[in-house]
């Protein structure tokens, strides 16, 4: 046996779904595990209610610790075990593990967590399972209910995802533990790896929900665990002092294999083995072979320092990914690298500010047209506004088309910057925000410097988190003094 590999025959899988789903559809899986050593006793599938209007992503984890914790203490668990999630379920053991093991991270039976397609940064999808085709479609079987609440977990941008983030990934602004930060993955920890696919739906049907990038119900970039977060302060006048980065929690970067043809519905059944995730998609024999070997490196993983190689070995397999765009006889969108930002903007006093207007350009004077017109029209490729918090907005960049596309279009020679301003209207008569008496004032930060890698915010195939805070000013009619006469 290989030395990076643990003695598979001894190890216990949880399965854990995702929304809309049971644990039927990964009989599949499970048969693939078996094939490769797992035998069919170690293999537990979880099932949880997801479309139901009353039930959280909070509430699963919840009933999850408390099934998990019966059976262990029964002995059919053992003390060490592992986890396949896919889709929401990636959620669902994220809030089990923060809630349950806060703390006390190295005491949490889960050793490797394996996520397939996880919506770890919500889904573009969420916002249609809520609509009113979104309840004839998914809730007609079950009172026209989709899973309101749990929808509103996923939505792209939400109140929750920005929470969860800085419970295991980021130390926020407001942390308590910002001294001694809590930590949920590393060496003594839990080992998460994530696998998603960048090939959108090839079914007619399905065709309707497939953006690029994503595998046609979560993003690659929204799957990817790893993220960012940074706070830009608009008081500050010095730029130099105005942009914070957020700590991370992480120990060591979470390995993530973007797959060029896996759609979030084959990515849970590595041998293609139902007929519907045969998708009439064209793939090599190796790359037939990729999701069944990545999911056993994952589960076989047996050292840290082997978990940080294949970080480094899956790095490699998604940078191969990316280059199928300049071969590929599809569209080369399919395989662009994608980044999605999402946006917090609140006043000086910590509340939202919702009427707000992002912009971005190569240059403080606006110069630079072709370069502008290129970055809004290829470049930023989608914005939603989150329905719970219009605040929260999530913005969607071509990453490719902004290194190979936009920065190419600026002189040589000039500073090779890209820019960010905020403008956002007044709440009324008496506030204005940056300036008194001024309507809709703006102000611009550079956000993405070309040159310097380590000032380069928008990473490929991430998630950033952006708090931004802007001065609200109240008018001179506000308060008044007037001396007695």
């Amino acid at each position: 046996m290989p030395a990076n590999l643990v003695n598979t025959a001894q190890r216990q899988v949880l399965i854990i779904h995702g929304w809309s789903d049971t644990s039927k559809s990964f009989h599949t899986l499970a048969e693939f595990l078996e094939k490769n050593n797992y035998q069919a006793k170690q293999l537990w599938l979880g099932d949880y209610i997801s479309m139901d209007d009353d039930v959280r992503v909070a509430d699963v984890g919840k009933r999850m610790a408390e099934v998990i914790d019966e059976l262990m203490r029964t002995g059919e668990l053992a003390a060490s075990f592992d986890v396949i999630v896919h889709s929401t379920g990636g959620l669902v053991a994220r809030e089990w593990l923060t809630t349950h093991y806060k703390g006390r991270a190295e005491q949490c039976p889960m050793k490797r967590l394996v996520m397939l397609a996880p919506a770890n940064y919500g889904s573009k999808l969420a916002a249609t399972g809520k609509s009113f085709l979104g309840r004839v479609v998914k809730g007609y079987n079950n009172w026209f209910q989709t899973g309101k609440s749990m929808l509103n977990d996923l939505e792209l941008a939400s109140p929750y995802q920005w929470e969860l983030a800085q419970r295991d990934i980021l130390v926020g602004p407001e942390a308590l533990d910002a001294a001694n930060p809590v930590q949920f993955y590393g060496d003594d920890k839990v080992w998460p790896f994530v696998i998603v696919g960048t090939h959108p739906y090839a079914s007619l049907l399905r065709q309707i929900v497939n953006e690029n990038g994503a595998d046609g119900t979560v993003r690659a970039c929204a799957a990817n665990l790893n993220a960012q977060g940074v706070t830009i302060d608009f008081r500050e006048q010095d730029s130099t002092r105005a942009i914070t980065n957020w700590v991370s929690r992480l120990q060591s970067d979470i390995p993530l294999a973007v797959l060029p043809t896996r759609t979030h519905g084959s990515i849970i059944d590595p041998d293609r083995a139902e007929t519907s995730n045969h998708e009439d998609i064209a793939e090599t024999p190796e790359q037939l072979a990729q999701l069944g070997q990545v999911i056993l490196q994952a589960l076989g993983c047996d050292s840290f320092p082997a978990y940080q190689l294949l970080q480094t070995q899956w790095h490699d397999l998604s940078e191969a990914t990316a280059a199928l765009s300049k071969t590929t006889t599809e569209e080369p969108e399919f395989f662009h690298q994608y980044l999605q930002v999402n946006c917090n903007v609140v006043d000086d006093q910590g509340k939202p500010v919702t009427d707000y207007f992002l912009e971005f350009f190569a240059d403080t004077k606006r110069n630079n047209t072709d370069a502008n017109v290129y970055l809004h029209a290829n470049v930023i490729e989608d914005v939603k506004t989150n329905s719970q918090n219009p605040a929260l907005r999530n913005l969607y960049f071509d990453r490719t088309d902004l290194m190979e596309g936009y920065y190419p279009l600026l002189p040589k020679g000039t500073e090779q910057v890209l820019y960010m301003s905020i403008s956002a209207a007044s709440p009324g008569n008496n506030i204005n925000y940056f300036e008194r008496e001024k309507v809709g004032s703006a102000m611009q930060i550079p956000l993405h410097f070309l040159s310097e890698n380590q000032q380069r915010w928008l990473k490929r195939n991430s998630t950033h988190f952006l708090q931004i805070i802007i001065p609200r000013i109240p008018n001179t009619n506000v308060f008044k003094l007037t001396k007695l006469a």
